[in-house]
């Protein structure tokens, strides 16, 4: 018989870095579902715009997830506004791409603080307010380099294998309390964090409604481990049980371990320099530029 899917209308849902891109998809995904969302986001100012244009009265709130003040607060609103969290989805990230050796120290401490500190950070946070009321989802957006290691994002792939590790662990800790605990791993996605990427026949890319759709069937479901495609589950598995000259061999075949190091310095220089000044403050300088929001996940 199959699961009894859990209805989300009604849910309030708290999602940073949802501005754009994935954020944004998933925001889109959940007031069609008829969630009450609050957007947290770097540039405020295009939030603002973002919950406007999806309606439903999504609000939009300032946020740096560096920051657990500010986390904090961004909570506290959500809460104020909406009525008490029941979803938090911690998608806020920065994928620089680089080569270890030549990676500077603030690009390190940069995704560390937004791409692990933040995602703890949050986490601590929401099980606060949902364990005294016995439920209550996180998600945590990973990636699929979370799973492997992908040459020329050494640093964002640590980052997103310490966000796999993470959300297992606190699922093992609290899971018995009501909180359920999903991470998501998806392949490329067409996001501002691929600009400047070559396309690798073997490496396919899905869209950030790809990736909104599977978080919506996991809220419904419970879902633990969310691969974008669904299909990604199947080669990781099969992958792991090949002897690693083999599964090497293949990853070279299939161009996985080219999609990072053969970029466009050009094309990705915008991103680049957002990422590397990622602060609140940004949302005065023009949008088309530096102000976009970088926070995103891949």
């Amino acid at each position: 018989m199959a699961k009894q899917r859990r209805s989300l209308s009604g849910k309030v849902v708290a999602i940073t870095g949802g501005a754009r891109g994935i954020g944004r998809a998933m925001a889109a995904a959940l007031v069609r579902k008829g969630c009450r969302v609050a957007l947290g986001d770097v540039d405020v100012a295009l939030a603002q715009r973002t919950a406007e244009e999806l309606g439903g009265g999504t609000i939009a709130v300032g946020l740096d997830v560096t920051d657990r003040g500010s986390f904090a607060a961004f909570l506290d609103e959500a809460e104020r506004q909406l009525g008490p969290l029941d979803v938090l989805i911690n998608n806020a990230g920065i994928m620089p791409v680089t080569p270890l050796t030549e990676e500077s120290d603030d690009s390190i401490r940069r995704q560390l603080d937004i791409n692990v500190y933040g995602v703890i950070v949050g986490t601590q946070l929401a099980l606060e307010r949902m364990r005294p009321r016995g439920g209550g989802h996180v998600v945590n957006v990973a990636s699929s380099a979370g799973k492997a290691g992908v040459p020329g994002i050494a640093t964002y792939s640590a980052t997103k294998h310490a966000v796999v590790g993470f959300t297992e662990s606190a699922r093992a800790e609290y899971g018995s309390e009501g909180v359920d605990f999903s991470y998501v791993m998806p392949i490329t996605v067409n996001t501002q964090l691929i600009e400047g990427l070559k396309d690798h026949p073997g490496v396919k890319r899905v869209e950030p409604e790809d990736v909104a759709n599977e978080v919506v069937n996991a809220l419904e479901t419970g879902k633990v481990d969310v691969y974008v495609p669904r299909q990604l589950r199947a080669s990781v598995m099969i992958g792991g049980l090949l002897p690693r000259r083999v599964r090497e061999a293949m990853a070279r075949v299939m161009g996985v371990t080219k999609v990072m190091t053969e970029v466009s310095p050009e094309a990705r220089r915008a991103y680049e320099e957002r990422a590397a000044h990622s602060e609140p403050g940004m949302e005065g300088v023009d949008e088309s530029d530096e102000a976009r929001s970088h926070r995103e996940a891949a």
